[in-house]
């Protein structure tokens, strides 16, 4: 909301004597300010006392006439009294307070692809990282930047992939100080959603690597911005690297950075599974195998690679690529999951991986939305994020925007650690998905302080997923008074 600035009061000359103006101070009135929260306060300026003058005691003789003073430079046309700005802010405030909840709520529409804006992040801002060369701090809308909220849900509302990536990661890393920073971050091309999915392990402890976008000539703004504002340092759990770099990813200069090569998705994703692996020095719990066809059933993936460490590897429905083959018999033994139905990944895949692996299950659904909430649920011992109860934060993106898998990977790392769910429209939520949601819907008997509580974070702007369909979500994920017949409303 903009500040209305009051004009700055114009001082009176000073006479020669050093004296003030001859006339009496006016009464002091408040004058607005900062509560230091953006909210307006009013401050009484009380004017000093002036004592009266004493009378000259008898007899004593009058002073001399002082020489004429300089004539006093003419004054500006007098400003209204304060007391009339405080009334102007009186009626303006509300009023603009008022028009914010309608625009948020859609009421008001500018035309511009962003919601409205939200404060940014303080930013312990940088030039190119590594410089340590201060810079502004990076506009909130531009970044993605979690720019409106309900009381159950937070929108990084960027309108590309590059701005949630980047919104995300401030979200996750503030990097108001130190330790808030990751060491490094890893850079993808735009155009490579198999291999931002599977970046997403390096998300993991102790790697803390997020997945930022970038070009192979050049850096999108959100992304340098992010960059300056993290300031990647490097240190001894990613061998010094302040930055991974895939295929076609440009990389700022001045960056430390580590290269992962592959000439193809499956080959690029077997390369991070070796580099993980030797930065960690140990083979990994779990492996993913997901399909190279379908990007809408392969996105659950990066969230729970993002939490584990887990490696994403590839495959088609022909057979195994000899890529993801050979890594898996690098770590043979390693449990492996495959996350698809049959109609991406067939039985005989499945042969080919048990064959190598001796243990395979699969994790399916026959579409995006149900394929992520089966995923969602599942839980085989160590692996998997058996949410079935309520308690959780998720993640919420549009199935046909596969980048934002990648995108939103630090919010199931961090914070609420929720798992990937998508929906497949931008106006309504899916029968399916509101079904899940309302059986992990959070209820309390007696004291809703002491109960559990559902956060959602919604991927993407109203293009993505608009208020409506935001607003359901809030609505389902609200706590609700459990009925002494179990219901809960």
């Amino acid at each position: 909301m903009a500040r209305l600035r009051l004009p700055r009061l114009r001082e009176r000359p000073i006479n020669a004597s050093g004296a003030g103006p001859t006339r009496p101070a006016p009464p002091s009135e408040p004058t607005p300010h900062s509560n230091g929260d953006g909210s307006a306060g009013t401050t009484a300026t009380l004017a000093p006392p002036v004592a009266p003058p004493r009378p000259a005691a008898p007899g004593t003789p009058r002073p001399p006439d002082r020489p004429p003073e300089a004539p006093p430079e003419p004054e500006l046309e007098p400003l209204p009294p304060l007391s009339l700005w405080a009334k102007i802010l009186a009626v303006a405030i509300p009023l603009a307070l008022i028009a914010a909840v309608l625009y948020l709520f859609g009421v008001f529409d500018t035309g511009g692809d962003s919601g409205p804006t939200g404060p940014a992040p303080q930013i312990r801002g940088t030039g190119a990282p590594g410089t340590g060369a201060q810079q502004p701090a990076a506009d909130a809308t531009e970044l993605g930047f979690p720019a409106f909220a309900t009381k159950n849900t937070t929108r990084v509302g960027g309108s590309s992939a590059a701005a949630n990536a980047a919104g995300a990661a401030l979200a996750t890393f503030p990097s108001t100080v130190p330790d808030d920073s990751p060491s490094a971050v890893t850079l993808v091309p735009a155009n490579d959603w198999q291999g931002a999915i599977a970046a997403s392990a390096l998300l993991a402890q102790p790697l803390r690597s997020p997945v930022l976008f970038s070009g192979p000539e050049e850096v999108p703004t959100e992304t340098s911005e992010a960059l300056g504002a993290m300031d990647p340092a490097g240190s001894r759990d990613t061998g010094g690297a302040q930055a991974f770099t895939l295929p076609g990813a440009d990389a700022p200069g001045g960056l430390e950075t580590t290269a992962v090569g592959g000439s193809d998705p499956a080959a690029v994703a077997a390369g991070l599974a070796r580099l993980r692996a030797k930065l960690i020095d140990g083979p990994p719990s779990h492996i993913v195998v997901t399909t190279l066809r379908e990007p809408g059933i392969a996105m659950p993936a990066a969230a729970w690679a993002a939490r584990s460490g887990d490696p994403v590897l590839f495959t088609g429905p022909e057979g195994l690529p000899k890529p993801t083959a050979r890594l898996l018999e690098q770590f043979k033994g390693v449990p492996v999951y495959v996350l698809g139905p049959a109609s991406a990944i067939p039985a005989s895949v499945l042969s080919e991986i048990t064959k190598i692996s001796g243990q395979v299950a699969r994790v399916s659904g026959e579409e995006p939305v149900a394929n992520a909430i089966n995923f969602a649920r599942y839980s085989d011992g160590s692996f998997g994020w058996n949410v079935n109860d309520p308690g959780h934060g998720f993640v919420i993106a549009r199935s046909n925007r596969p980048l934002d898998a990648a995108a939103s990977a630090p919010l199931s790392s961090a914070g609420t650690w929720g798992p990937l769910l998508l929906t497949d429209n931008a106006e309504s939520l899916p029968g399916t998905l509101r079904g899940y949601l309302l059986d992990v819907k959070p209820g309390y008997t007696d004291d809703p302080t002491r109960a559990f509580y559902n956060h959602v974070w919604v991927i993407g702007d109203q293009e993505a997923i608009d208020v409506n369909q935001q607003a359901a979500i809030d609505y389902i994920a609200e706590l609700g008074k459990i009925e002494p017949g179990g219901a809960t409303r």
